[in-house]
């Protein structure tokens, strides 16, 4: 019970301090939530209807980030510890629009943690990162990949 309190404590600081970084930055076609705007370019790309976006879509898969949420997303992983991303960056996008979709249906914040932390490894760390970091992963994967899930 104290883990899943501490895990959970950290992944909602971990939300608030992504969240309000991005919130005092002024970006062109950019929503206070770091989503593009209904005018801005990317909105207008990203709405463009594609028939396998929409079967990722019905399977839990959020599409993927446009270039400026995917640099943000990136950036957050790398302030975790430079590892998870590695060099690889469309494996760390993957793996995050892959969390997307097993936690769409999981609503337990510790099994949320724990999927994160098996999915999300790397050389020094095949075992994954450790419950802390894998909570702020899993915090900057929700941030800046699926909010609503």
């Amino acid at each position: 019970m104290r883990t899943h309190h501490t895990v959970t404590l950290l992944a909602a600081a971990c939300l608030a301090l992504t969240g309000c970084a991005d919130a005092d930055a002024d970006h062109a076609g950019m929503s206070d939530e770091g989503r593009p705007t209904a005018s801005s370019p990317a909105a207008r790309q990203s709405a463009a209807p594609e028939a396998p976006s929409s079967a990722a879509s019905a399977a839990g898969i959020p599409p993927s980030p446009a270039p400026e949420q995917r640099a943000i997303y990136l950036a957050a992983l790398n302030k975790i510890d430079p590892e998870i991303v590695n060099g690889q960056d469309d494996k760390a996008i993957s793996r995050g629009l892959n969390q997307c979709q097993s936690m769409k249906d999981e609503k337990d914040p510790t099994k949320r943690v724990e999927s994160t932390n098996r999915r999300f490894i790397g050389p020094n760390h095949p075992d994954g990162f450790g419950p802390t970091k894998a909570a702020f992963i899993l915090a900057a994967v929700q941030t800046n990949l699926c909010p609503t899930y």
